[in-house]
């Protein structure tokens, strides 16, 4: 409680990246990742603000809401960056239990009077038609749910060939384009100076 009794300007420099391997540069050169991309371009578009980027490889959104609380007690982030649930799907975590946990990731992010930006995962078809659809509709029934920012496919206008040889992470070649992908609605969430 006493973390919110912070002056504005106190939250007003954070990014935090709360993800996964996807975030975190599973594979590839730190300075290669996108969310350290994102801070290279925001220091000359909004100097304002620091990306601190609390990814973990293999993080679930049941481990994510198990951290969330300290990541926004130490960070008190203006924006929270989430990027969860592929891991749930890999696992076959039922999407109710996904659900649940970005619910709850959600709300304590804004409890703490963060902005939420909501980064959507896909699956590969080959976990079935019913499973992949109602997994890729998760995300824009949260963001409605909860009027929280978007961006419905973290990955989208990634070729196969920028894949690592696991098939499912991003070589550093595909970084730029994840960053690409979000910020058009991370900007929006942003103050001008």
């Amino acid at each position: 409680m006493a973390a919110l009794a912070l002056s504005n300007s106190a939250h007003a420099k954070t990014i935090l990246i709360f993800g996964d391997s996807l975030s975190a540069g599973y594979g590839i050169a730190r300075n290669d990742s996108w969310g350290n991309l994102l801070q290279t371009s925001l220091q000359k578009t909004h100097p304002l603000y620091e990306v601190v980027n609390a990814s973990i490889s293999g993080e679930t959104t049941s481990g994510g809401v198990r951290r969330i609380g300290k990541a926004l007690n130490e960070h008190h982030p203006a924006v929270v960056i989430l990027e969860l649930g592929a891991n749930d799907a890999l696992r076959g975590t039922p999407l109710s239990e996904t659900e649940k946990n970005l619910n709850g990731i959600i709300l304590q992010a804004k409890k703490a009077n963060a902005k939420v930006l909501l980064l959507g995962i896909q699956i590969p078809p080959n976990y079935g038609l019913d499973y992949t659809k109602r997994f890729s509709a998760l995300y824009p029934k949260l963001a409605k749910k909860h009027k929280v920012s978007l961006v419905s496919f973290m990955l989208k206008d990634i070729p196969p060939e920028q894949f690592q040889a696991d098939n499912l992470h991003p070589n550093a070649v595909a970084q730029p384009q994840i960053l690409k992908n979000v910020l058009p609605n991370l900007t929006p969430l942003l103050i001008a100076k």
